[in-house]
């Protein structure tokens, strides 16, 4: 059976690694970190990868791809198409995790398909993959106070009480990427769309 890939959105390094545009790293290290796999940094792709299965370790469920680029967000779209390529999969075998302004903190969504919403992670790879059908698990931020600039606030930390919370909703997130390759988006949706 062909593996799924599970990209989770986010830019590289220490500087932005509490930003609330880095929360799809969270969810694909929460599931590294449940089928026990590491991280490595493959020869020639622009990003970080931990192959696995679903389910606990030595599971025999579907094979997992799970990616942190190494390219900042907007230019996402060229390791995301080579790791398709190096898989030998098409985009309907990707899901894509990334904040999402228009959904409130503590709330996700599971679609498939659709536009980048003014997300440059999302763009980079619509325009990479000449499509935007492929997976999204769109995890809410909300939007900025006041009239502070969204890209301002999507590069800020969360506070410490925002931390806890989100430590729920990764958890969440993961469950439904799980959900999603096990079960098929239509019960995934029934179940985590709030």
């Amino acid at each position: 059976m062909q593996p799924w890939l599970v990209v989770g959105l986010g830019n590289p390094g220490p500087t932005y690694a509490s930003h609330r545009h880095n929360v799809g790293f969270s969810v694909v290290e929460e599931l590294a970190r449940r089928t026990g796999t590491r991280f490595s940094s493959p020869k020639g792709i622009r990003a970080e990868l931990a192959e696995s299965r679903l389910g606990p370790p030595g599971a025999d469920g579907p094979r997992l791809g799970l990616v942190k680029s190494r390219s900042y967000m907007n230019e996402t779209g060229g390791p995301v198409s080579g790791l398709l390529g190096y898989y030998k999969i098409s985009a309907d075998r990707l899901v894509v995790v990334h904040d999402e302004l228009d959904i409130d903190p503590g709330q996700l969504r599971v679609k498939f398909g659709g536009g980048d919403n003014g997300h440059n992670g999302l763009r980079s790879i619509r325009k990479s993959l000449s499509t935007g059908d492929f997976y999204r698990v769109r995890v809410g931020v909300g939007r900025p106070p006041g009239r502070q600039d969204p890209a301002d606030y999507l590069l800020s930390n969360f506070s410490a009480r925002e931390r806890e919370d989100l430590a729920v909703e990764v958890v969440r997130a993961a469950d439904a990427v799980e959900s999603l390759v096990s079960l098929g988006l239509e019960r995934t949706q029934s179940t985590f769309n709030s």
